[in-house]
């Protein structure tokens, strides 16, 4: 990350580090129902996609294109949700998360209505691995 891009603490506490892409820091929340990532453009002060540069916002829907189709591909998904709310945490940030018909909250939305139970050590890195190999594949 830039050295001067600090990411705010509530996404520290709710998310692990998973890869750097150009633009973005991707980060998974730790939420072991289902597949959830969240991307950090590593731009100080953006708070909407708005304050990005044309290029950045540009870089930004190719990053979320491409961690979108290593979810569908490591975790085969019936759906892919993206959303950019920033109601609690001001840093903009995009969640992409993959549902599926049988997950806790279907069809509802992900907020509040999942058990926020945290991945154990060996299902973080289960995860780590399944999503790696995947970024790999659709990279190429």
């Amino acid at each position: 990350m830039p050295e001067s891009f600090v990411l705010h603490a509530q996404l520290e506490k709710d998310t692990f580090p998973l890869a750097e892409l150009s633009l973005c820091a991707v980060r998974a929340m730790d939420v072991a129902a289902l597949p959830w990532l969240v991307l950090v453009p590593r731009v100080d002060g953006a708070r909407d996609t708005i304050d990005l540069s044309t290029d950045a916002q540009r870089q930004l829907m190719e990053e979320i294109a491409l961690v979108s189709r290593a979810l569908r591909a490591g975790f085969n998904p019936h759906k892919l949700n993206v959303a950019a709310l920033g109601n609690v945490v001001p840093q903009l940030h995009v969640h992409v998360v993959a549902r599926y018909t049988d997950d806790a909250a279907w069809p509802k939305p992900v907020w509040g209505n999942l058990p926020m139970q945290p991945y154990l050590t060996d299902q973080r890195e289960e995860f780590r691995l399944i999503f790696a190999k995947a970024l790999s594949s659709v990279k190429n």
